[in-house]
């Protein structure tokens, strides 16, 4: 008979008990074919609750949100229309969304991040910097054009700067159906309640005049 040492015997025994609550933590497959979103409803841990199947329509499943351009006339000259759960219900649960956003001539989507997903872009029209900065603190940046694509991982610093002559169109996908944006400039700059000017002094290493110009340039 195989003896085994006791130190060597307690780990097998730890990694046994370990593995199912290792195998349960795994998101499960779906157990419906679709579990379209009840927007009336309070929201859950992960998704709203699903319409009853006979309250479901066609409708439920299209989307004609992003065929529409959007209006650029503010600071940053840029648009997002989402097609996210809450615009479009047959996504709860389904771990997809999209955005379309619209560029006006030397528009900026500022800096932000997705706390909740990963975001991949392909440019439909126009020219295109896009930049995004790892946690290392290492910029990656391109100038891209129509047809050309790009990846930014989940949480990450990005930004897209229309450098091209005229508008601007590019449409982006995220694996959630809610991704959320951390839009930077408004989330220091115009919060509610205000971040303490002590904070944003310290941060950035500059006066109390340089925090309240720029936080006046975001009142409303």
């Amino acid at each position: 008979m195989i003896s085994m040492p006791p130190f060597q015997l307690l780990c097998t025994l730890i990694g046994l008990l370990l593995l199912p609550l290792h195998i349960s933590s795994a998101d499960p497959d779906p157990l419906q074919d679709f579990c379209v979103a009840d927007l009336k409803a309070p929201t859950s841990v992960n998704g709203f609750p699903c319409k009853p199947e006979a309250e479901v329509t066609s409708d439920d499943f299209f989307f004609d949100g992003l065929s529409k351009e959007g209006n650029t006339t503010n600071i940053f000259g840029w648009s997002v229309t989402a097609a996210n759960v809450l615009a479009f219900p047959g996504l709860n649960s389904l771990g997809i969304s999209m955005n379309r956003v619209d560029f006006a001539a030397g528009g900026l989507n500022p800096p932000h991040s997705h706390p909740r997903a990963t975001e991949t872009g392909v440019v439909i029209e126009g020219k295109l910097l896009v930049g995004f900065v790892t946690t290392s603190n290492v910029f990656h940046s391109k100038v891209l054009t129509a047809g050309q694509m790009f990846v930014v991982p989940r949480g990450l610093v990005h930004f897209q700067l229309n450098v091209g002559e005229g508008k601007a169109l590019l449409f982006t996908a995220f694996n959630s159906h809610l991704p959320g944006s951390a839009v930077l400039p408004t989330t220091l700059f115009a919060s509610s309640p205000s971040i303490p000017d002590d904070v944003l002094t310290k941060a950035f290493r500059v006066g109390n005049d340089v925090i309240d110009n720029i936080k006046s340039k975001f009142s409303s």
